[in-house]
């Protein structure tokens, strides 16, 4: 079932896009983390955004 309503789609995209990632152990962490939450390491990755290929 697609989202149609704006709004709730920008809230699903940054809800599901906008994270950083782990490079150690692959935990999604929020976008404004300093360190991982579950290993503590500081190697930490935007998540990639390319929608739709």
């Amino acid at each position: 079932m697609p989202i149609t309503d704006p709004d709730k789609k920008y809230i699903a995209a940054h809800s599901l896009l906008y994270v950083n990632i782990c490079r150690k152990c692959g935990a999604r962490n929020p976008q404004d983390a300093k360190k991982c939450r579950i290993c503590k390491s500081t190697s930490l990755r935007p998540k990639k955004r390319e929608i739709g290929k």
